[in-house]
């Protein structure tokens, strides 16, 4: 009896960021800022590299995916946010919530993979700069960012499939502003142990690889640019490498303590505080530390202004 009404649950609720009306249209104008920002931010970034020769190199076609799914990120989570401040109903279909969870799971991790191969990029760049061109030629670059995506997919395609064996029967109210995982683990009539322990496992092991990546990456680099003694390189280095690791540093740590912390009672709005972080906030911040402190994209940039003046 159970499992029949279960199956007849085709619609869920997203609660929402806030059910306090005082604060619904300074949290929507707010966030519908920052969505615009992101995509003329990270847009503008592919239109700036896809239009200068100079910029088709891998570096900067790292940076380009990045922007990609930045935008892709952010446009898979903030436009129904944005809608449910203001909507009556705020019920989402079955087959919706799987979709945006799809496409989700789809860009956090690809961007987790970009992060990673853009570590080691910059570390080939610094310690192994005569054999750079040979070593990181456009070609490996393509395929590094090809098999970025492939992971993001595979990964998303592990997790979705697990995610039909649950079935929904004593809620359909998810405390959240989208459908992950975790929000509809809780509200599931069916153990949901395997599905637990598949993001474990999974999300656990690419966030550990890519994370050591980067860390590995950027400590080599750090040694080798000490070794030079040269203090304008030690400048410039420390300026570029303590911006990345800042904004991996954002990225990574609600990542790792949303999905691979031990199971525990942490409040929704606490997880719902630590999605924002990689959904809205970092995909805001990336055109900003990845391009405003680069000397190339913004001549590019002045270039492309003089042109068009």
């Amino acid at each position: 009896m159970e499992k029949e009404n279960a199956t007849l649950l085709t619609e869920l609720i997203l609660t929402g960021l806030t059910h306090e009306p005082q604060w619904k249209i300074s949290l929507f104008l707010m966030f519908l800022v920052i969505y615009l920002l992101t995509i003329v931010g990270n847009l503008g970034l592919i239109t700036l590299i896809w239009n200068d020769p100079q910029l088709h190199i891998p570096m900067y076609l790292f940076l380009g995916s990045l922007a990609f799914v930045d935008a892709w990120l952010s446009s898979t989570v903030t436009p129904k946010m944005l809608v449910s401040f203001f909507a009556k109903s705020k019920t989402i279909s079955l087959s919706e919530c799987m979709i945006q969870f799809f496409s989700f799971a789809i860009s956090v991790t690809t961007e987790c993979f970009l992060l990673a191969t853009m570590a080691y990029d910059r570390y080939v760049a610094i310690c192994k700069p005569l054999t750079y061109p040979v070593i990181m030629s456009n070609i490996l670059c393509i395929r590094l960012i090809l098999l970025s995506f492939l992971g993001g997919l595979l990964h998303a395609i592990i997790h979705s499939s697990f995610l039909f064996r649950l079935t929904f029967c004593n809620s359909i109210i998810v405390h959240h502003f989208y459908c992950d995982v975790i929000p509809l683990f809780k509200i599931s009539c069916t153990d949901p142990s395997i599905n637990y322990l598949m993001v474990f496992i999974f999300s656990g092991s690419i966030q550990v690889f890519t994370i050591l990546t980067v860390l590995v990456s950027y400590t080599l680099v750090l040694f080798t640019i000490l070794r030079k003694k040269s203090l304008q390189g030690i400048k410039k280095a420390f300026s570029t490498c303590g911006a990345h690791l800042f904004s991996v540093s954002l990225y990574y740590g609600p990542l790792l303590f949303m999905y691979v912390r031990p199971r525990s009672a942490q409040a929704d709005d606490q997880d719902m505080m630590d999605s924002l972080f990689y959904t809205v906030i970092i995909p805001v911040l990336n055109p900003m530390i990845y391009s405003l402190r680069n000397k190339k994209v913004i001549d590019s940039m002045r270039k492309m202004l003089k042109r068009h003046a």
